[in-house]
């Protein structure tokens, strides 16, 4: 899902750019006013964790890539799709900058993608599936799942947009990819929501009288 460099004009990249630094800035509020000292190691490993499981790529079409995405995770744990904005941008950035997984001109697509669209697809979808199921880990699952498939169809339309391949084939191939490695997503989510909801009940924010 990382679009490389020449995948998007530079006018483009501009406009993606000037979008991911408004929600930066507005993830920079959220966390001056919401971030403690208790949250920051969890922040350390969370971003940790999202580097980890982004660097395992899988080939897709046309010459992009399908990987996890964690943004549903990291908004999931935290309380807010402002936190996904906030630790994905430095995910992204060092990805980009040392090893060149991404683009510089494309990363403000990719932000936008992978922290805003799976920050707020994967946080709003978990908020609304719990008060409907009241089952918080089919609720994680689902979200996750979310959250990896439509950023995925995101960048596909982007990549429309700037030319790069045909709408349809880019969306077929970026969904069914990123649909299964969703599932993926799902599994690895609940595990790791349920694991630090366990461990650092204090620093985790979920609703409560929920099944598990």
């Amino acid at each position: 899902m990382h679009i490389p460099d020449a995948f998007i004009p530079i006018t483009q990249g501009i406009v993606y750019w000037i979008i991911a630094l408004v929600f930066i800035a507005l993830a920079l509020r959220w966390a001056r006013k919401e971030m403690t000292e208790e949250k920051i190691p969890l922040v350390a490993v969370l971003a940790a964790g999202i580097f980890a499981i982004q660097a395992f790529n899988i080939p897709v079409t046309m010459g992009t890539s399908g990987h996890l995405v964690g943004g549903a995770l990291v908004a999931i744990i935290l309380g807010s799709p402002f936190a996904a904005v906030f630790i994905l941008p430095m995910v992204l950035v060092i990805q980009g900058v040392v090893f060149g997984d991404g683009g510089i001109t494309t990363m403000g697509a990719n932000i936008i993608n992978m922290g805003v669209i799976g920050g707020f697809v994967g946080f709003y979808s978990f908020r609304g599936l719990v008060t409907v199921t009241r089952n918080q880990s089919a609720s994680i699952f689902l979200a996750a799942c979310l959250a990896c498939f439509i950023p995925a169809l995101a960048a596909a339309v982007e990549m429309y947009f700037a030319g790069t391949f045909p709408l349809v084939p880019g969306l077929i191939s970026m969904g069914l990819y990123h649909a299964a490695i969703g599932l993926i997503e799902g599994f690895i989510t609940v595990a790791a929501v349920n694991l630090i909801a366990t461990a650092r009940p204090d620093v985790v924010s979920l609703p409560q009288a929920v099944s598990i």
